[in-house]
């Protein structure tokens, strides 16, 4: 009868030590046992036939936390070298605006058709025209506003704010008006027109560009003095975004003023002058940010002028009583080729003037 451990039958023929001498080469020992790497499988992993008894660790998990870090500060270092590199060189990037253009200028004089209505400058306002126009700033008023494609509420009022400050201080401003330094109205201006500004009003010339008198309004204090204070004023500012980086204000204003001879007294007769001037203003975002603008155009009709009218550093208003004589428009050389080629002259309309009592 076999032992305990034997099987029923006994130990195999010709097998030494039994059945585990069979077995014996492919037994592991202790030290092999705790060397192995064991990992119970997931629910998943039973579930499929085809699924790892061992899963791979991944390449990242065997690097050390230093290199870890030293590869994530590389791959940042890199991203970010990428990013500027594309901003800089990215084709959909916003538009930069124009570089700011010469400042076009034309002045027309207007010749009335008789002798210049003179009297009380409020009598004259009472019965002409400027009646309806309200008295000086308060007649510079501004349109309700709404925000552009590109340009916010608060972007757009600024350019409209500086574009009436501009208005303002080149057609109101009593220094000005009399030939004195335009100082408040050079600081409204970009710094590329500065120059330009400054030749305009130190050496004035009739070449569309140069004008003292496409920039502001002024008379010669030696032969003008202003009859009164105040001046009538009436017009509109339009807006229109020209791009999305610009911004351009159209100011359409028409002033009216009350001139007398300079050494005349107080006492003496005076008469109206009407200039009607048509801006046009243009703004980009560093204008906006720091208050200025770039003067584009400028058109302005003056009278009563005589056509022979120099008025490229002063207007020259026809005083009460005077008419324009045998004054002729200057003629006009079909060959010259230069700003000054057509010389402009137009009719002041009686209905413009002041009603004779």
């Amino acid at each position: 009868m076999g032992g305990p451990g034997d099987p029923p039958e006994g130990t195999p023929e010709g097998v030494p030590g039994g059945g585990d001498e069979e077995y014996r080469s492919v037994v592991f020992d202790e030290s092999f046992i705790r060397a192995a790497r064991l990992q119970e499988s997931s629910a998943q992993e039973r579930m499929t036939d085809h699924a790892p008894a061992v899963r791979t660790r991944h390449a990242w998990a065997r690097l050390s936390a230093s290199r870890q870090l030293l590869l994530l500060v590389l791959l940042i270092t890199m991203a970010f070298g990428t990013a500027v590199y594309m901003g800089l060189r990215n084709p959909y990037q916003e538009p930069r605006p124009p570089s700011a253009e010469p400042l076009r200028s034309t002045v027309v004089p207007l010749v009335p058709r008789g002798p210049v209505p003179g009297g009380p400058s409020a009598e004259l306002f009472a019965d002409s025209p400027a009646a309806h126009l309200r008295d000086g700033a308060e007649g510079i008023n501004l349109p309700a506003v709404r925000r552009t494609q590109n340009f916010s509420e608060g972007l757009v009022m600024a350019a409209l704010a500086t574009a009436k400050e501009y208005t303002r201080k080149s057609a109101l401003d009593r220094a000005v008006l009399l030939g004195g330094a335009a100082r408040g109205v050079r600081l409204l201006l970009a710094p590329s027109q500065l120059d330009q500004f400054d030749r305009s009003l130190a050496r004035p010339a009739a070449d569309g560009q140069h004008a003292a008198t496409g920039w502001v309004v002024r008379f010669d204090p030696a032969q003008i003095a202003l009859a009164d204070t105040v001046v009538r004023v009436g017009g509109a500012f339009t807006v229109n975004e020209v791009s999305p980086a610009a911004l351009e204000v159209s100011a359409d204003h028409t002033f009216v003023y009350a001139v007398r001879p300079a050494k005349a007294p107080d006492s003496a007769r005076s008469s109206l002058f009407t200039v009607r001037r048509v801006m046009r203003f243009r703004f980009d975002r560093d204008d906006l940010q720091d208050n200025r603008l770039q003067v584009l155009q400028s058109y302005v009709q003056a009278g009563p002028e005589t056509c022979s009218a120099d008025d490229a550093a002063y207007l020259h208003p026809l005083l009460a009583g005077q008419r324009p004589g045998e004054d002729r428009r200057p003629g006009t050389d079909p060959y010259s080729t230069g700003a000054s080629a057509t010389a402009l002259c137009g009719v002041l309309a009686p209905s413009a003037q002041p009603t004779p009592p």
